[in-house]
């Protein structure tokens, strides 16, 4: 096919495109912990010689998070994100992938050949050239988050994601994020060493991980001593200037007569009205948008903390955004079907995990529909093994409160 040359995609001076500058940044900042993930991908990287790394979690886990500040401390990681609006395509991925590399590694091409983007040659034969000017133990790493949003109607059937390859060379590793899915699934065909870590495995990890970001807001940032830039004078910081949320949160507690070690030390214990180590359920995004309308002026979010008055289905609007966003790809408005809400509303009713069986009888349905639709919401959703059956609940309690309160029979 004749096509006009692609062009190149416009790249920052530390080598990421613009459109990614923002969320690599909005990502790591605040970031804690999280240690276990990162000394699983060194070892990973000193291990094999090329391969591919898959950091999987649910919806809020910190995937996104964790990618964002693996870039952030190795700026010479190729970074993209498929979860941005236009970037779920495979001919987008090899324009703007493609360009990253032959700016970063100096190849020598001045535009993209008009057919970079039918296949994965053009791609395949970057990574070729990368890998045989390579020092020893130079790596070129390509940082891919969130797969699950990668449009697989962009490409034909059959091929591998973005055309990802197949076979790497030496030195080349690919470090990717995606939500929970099925192994026979995974849109991937790939004979090179790789290894998937589930953020689930990790549960005492991920708690640590929750009570240092809950401590990391309590903690008052340290303005850079006072000293003169540029000819110019600058004022030190006027007290709780430029500290956020952290210092909000800090004068919410204040108010509300609360210690702040108590707050952290004693945030998973249910005796303290499910405080927000147990409320979050490891979930970051929960927890940051709680914190966010915690510290908001005017905006107090206290339900099932503090005895303040609240409305029950009162929500921060950048969680219900984001819940919404679940439902509408759970259940699309014109694909909706009478089991697919049957289903849901089961899931909603239980607060305990469920097996396909139990939720056939409880809807009079055949169980192989009743998996059918569980398969396409794995991302959603929790799985536990019980005497040799699976069993589901949706991924998050607050996530199932929200459900609760919409009116899924006029989907």
């Amino acid at each position: 096919m004749n096509s006009p040359p692609k062009p190149p995609t416009a790249i920052n001076s530390r080598g990421h495109p613009r459109e990614f500058e923002q969320i690599i940044q909005e990502k790591s900042q605040n970031f804690v912990g999280r240690e276990f993930v990162f000394t699983a991908i060194n070892n990973f990287l000193h291990r094999h010689n090329q391969g591919y790394f898959t950091i999987i979690g649910a919806p809020g886990s910190g995937k996104s998070a964790i990618l964002a500040k693996y870039v952030t401390n190795n700026p010479q990681v190729i970074y993209y994100n498929a979860e941005l609006e236009g970037k779920n395509r495979a001919d987008e991925f090899l324009i703007n992938i493609c360009t990253q590399l032959i700016n970063q590694y100096s190849l020598n091409y001045t535009s993209l050949p008009d057919n970079a983007t039918e296949g994965s040659w053009f791609f395949s034969s970057l990574l070729q050239q990368i890998s045989d000017e390579l020092e020893p133990h130079q790596k070129l790493i390509i940082a891919i988050d969130a797969l699950n949003w990668i449009d697989p109607n962009s490409q034909p059937p059959g091929t591998n994601l973005f055309y990802l390859p197949r076979y790497l060379p030496d030195g080349v590793y690919f470090l990717l994020t995606r939500r929970p899915f099925l192994r026979e699934k995974s849109g991937l065909l790939i004979e090179t060493p790789s290894q998937s870590l589930d953020l689930t495995d990790y549960p005492e990890q991920n708690r640590q991980d929750i009570q240092a970001y809950i401590q990391n807001y309590l903690t008052p940032l340290t303005p850079p001593p006072y000293e003169g830039r540029g000819g110019q004078d600058y004022s030190p910081p006027l007290v709780g200037e430029g500290l956020g949320e952290r210092s909000n949160l800090k004068s919410w507690l204040s108010n509300h007569q609360i210690n702040e070690q108590e707050f952290c030390v004693d945030a998973e214990q249910l005796a303290v009205r499910h405080r927000l180590t147990t409320l979050s359920e490891n979930n970051f995004m929960y927890l940051s948008q709680v914190i966010s309308a915690m510290s908001a002026t005017g905006y107090a979010y206290t339900e099932n903390f503090y005895p303040e008055p609240f409305e029950s289905n009162q929500l921060p609007p950048g969680l219900e955004a984001y819940y919404q966003q679940h439902l509408h790809k759970m259940i699309p408005l014109e694909q909706g079907t009478e089991h697919s809400t049957d289903v849901l509303n089961v899931l909603i009713q239980q607060r305990k995990v469920i097996s396909v069986a139990a939720i056939a009888r409880i809807i009079d349905n055949d169980e192989y529909e009743v998996e059918e639709v569980l398969e396409n919401w794995l991302e959603f959703l929790q799985q536990q093994r019980i005497a040799s059956e699976t069993h589901y609940s949706l991924y998050h309690s607050n996530f199932r409160d929200w459900l609760g309160r919409q009116a899924f029979k006029t989907l």
